[in-house]
């Protein structure tokens, strides 16, 4: 059952007449004894009856417990105050058969404002209070702000340091790294290309030993071959051509017996040709010499007339030699004013003409009486 008991200007430890009110949850006890006592207490009533019997228990109860509370305490402190009324009304329910579930206040007031001006002076000091707390924290907040700000600044410059830190350790480890890997790398490239210099030489030193198997092959193939070729060419060639040599020897044998006896002939001839050549040379030579002699006896027995035959005979070679030159001239001119000059030049010429005859053979022309006689004449 649900009973709201109320209370209507009761008047406090303080003389402040308020109105409470409250609700309950009650219900009547199962067991049975206290059921007994419960019928006893309430048979032949209804229900209504019954919330009428235990809102009055509890309003005097709550009536008897407002006068010995101040409303500071009523009003602040509810559920302490629910629970004192609960605590003081239940025993004497308890002996009618009833339980007492539940019991809170609903509401407290006055009607001389109390209340309010209590508020009122509570929210004064509040507001105060509060004030002050606003300033304070304000305060503190500022302080605390720039202290805050300070260890922010503090934290973000040591943090700022450490992750300045933490990037040269981390730049200085990527480049050790870097180093590391670029020295393993270059240590694996090296080592790769060692290797594969290896595998290449292995493979080279394979080429040039299947090379050279070959190579022996082919030696051998070539021996082979060039047996077979010397042997062919044994049989088709160097034996026609030994054939042939024996052949052109014997003909060139022939032909060398042919021009040996040619050339003995020829040189029998020759010799025959020689001994009648020099035989007819030395009998012109011995017929040169008589004449000769015989010439030299006559030139001894005649003395100087036959010398003189002699230059006279080649007088006229010597003059044919001495004008050669003149053959090739055209026409002489003799320039002269005087007839008698160019007389008398010839005549001087051939006035001078026994001297150089003299001077070149020896020969004095002016011995002779036929040229003496033509020297001294007027031509």
């Amino acid at each position: 059952m649900t009973l709201q008991p109320r209370c209507e200007d009761v008047e406090t430890a303080e003389g402040v007449a308020l109105t409470v009110t409250g609700v309950a949850q009650v219900k009547i006890m199962t067991e049975k004894e206290l059921l007994a006592v419960a019928c006893e207490q309430f048979l032949g009533k209804n229900v209504q009856d019954i919330k009428n019997v235990v809102l009055q228990t509890l309003e005097g109860h709550l009536r008897s417990i407002l006068g010995t509370l101040t409303v500071e305490q009523i009003y602040q402190d509810r559920d302490q105050f629910a629970k004192l009324v609960r605590e003081v009304a239940a025993p004497d329910v308890g002996r009618m058969g009833i339980e007492i579930l539940s019991f809170t206040i609903k509401d407290v007031y006055d009607k001389v404002d109390y209340l309010s001006s209590l508020g009122k002076t509570q929210t004064a000091v509040v507001q105060r209070d509060a004030d002050i707390g606003v300033a304070e924290a304000e305060r503190d907040a500022g302080i605390r702000e720039a202290e805050c700000k300070k260890e922010m600044l503090d934290i973000k410059f040591m943090a700022d340091t450490m992750i300045a830190d933490s990037k040269r350790a981390f730049e200085l480890q990527k480049s050790a790294f870097s180093e590391e890997v670029n020295i393993k790398t270059a240590e694996a490239q090296l080592a790769y290309e060692l290797q594969g210099a290896r595998e290449q030489q292995k493979i080279r030193q394979e080429e040039i030993e299947i090379e050279v198997v070959q190579r022996k092959k082919q030696i051998a193939v070539e021996a082979q071959e060039i047996l077979r070729t010397d042997k062919e060419l044994i049989a088709t060639v160097r034996r026609p051509a030994e054939a042939e040599a024996h052949r052109i020897q014997q003909i060139a044998e022939g032909e060398k017996v042919k021009q040996v006896l040619l050339a003995q002939a020829e040189a029998e001839k020759i010799r025959k040709l020689g001994e009648a050549e020099a035989a007819v040379i030395e009998a012109m030579g011995k017929a040169e010499a008589e004449r000769m002699k015989l010439k030299a006896e006559a030139y001894q027995k005649y003395g100087d007339a036959a010398k003189m035959a002699l230059v006279l005979e080649a007088l006229p070679q010597i003059a044919a030699k001495i004008a050669a030159p003149l053959t090739k001239v055209d026409e002489i001119v003799v320039l002269s004013g005087d007839n008698s000059k160019v007389t008398s030049e010839v005549n001087r010429l051939l006035a001078e003409l026994p001297a150089s005859v003299h001077a070149l053979t020896g020969v004095d022309l002016s011995k002779i009486p036929l040229i003496k006689k033509a020297t001294g004449a007027q031509v």
